[in-house]
């Protein structure tokens, strides 16, 4: 599978050490049918990039602006995500024991392996983005689309499901 934001950039030599990505109209299309949002606008993202070793360590912002469906009145609206980067681009390893236990990290930047001299910037950012995004989002008129639907809240004790629930409790 093709990324539909591919952004390559070569390990070795490390190219200037910022990097700034943006992705094009029809990226940002594809983007959205991959991640199931009504479009995205815009996205991009500003990166620091220092070499460690074999290791390209990634560091930076992703701002991107779309539009999403609300999870309860299916209503249209705007969202703004701006989300850190912290990544590690690894050269892919040659081995790997089966049997060995594998150890989360905990604040290490997420590692992303990579072969050949070069890694993918663009889908990194893509797939933070695809993180990013609530799938459950709600909009606005959230509440108001609730409410004409007669669901109730916690806490809340009106509505004809409220009524519905009282009758049903022993006394």
């Amino acid at each position: 599978m093709t990324p539909e934001f591919s952004r390559m950039i070569r390990a070795r030599p490390l190219p200037p050490q910022e990097a700034s990505i943006e992705a094009n109209e029809a990226e940002c299309a594809a983007l959205a049918r991959r991640f199931d949002v009504v479009r995205i606008e815009s996205l991009h993202a500003e990166v620091a990039l220092v070499a460690d070793g074999a290791a390209v360590d990634a560091t930076g912002t992703m701002i991107a602006q779309l539009v999403q469906l609300c999870a309860v009145s299916e209503e249209e609206f705007p969202v703004r995500i701006e989300e850190p980067i912290a990544l590690r681009f690894v050269p892919e390893a040659r081995q790997v024991d089966p049997d060995e236990e594998a150890e989360l990290p905990g604040d290490e930047p997420d590692e992303i392996e990579f072969t050949g001299d070069a890694f993918d910037l663009g889908e990194a950012v893509a797939q933070t983005l695809g993180l990013a995004i609530d799938p459950y989002a709600e909009g606005p008129n959230a509440d108001a689309a609730r409410k004409e639907a007669g669901i109730v809240q916690e806490g809340e004790s009106e509505g004809p499901l409220a009524e519905l629930l009282r009758g049903l409790k022993p006394n």
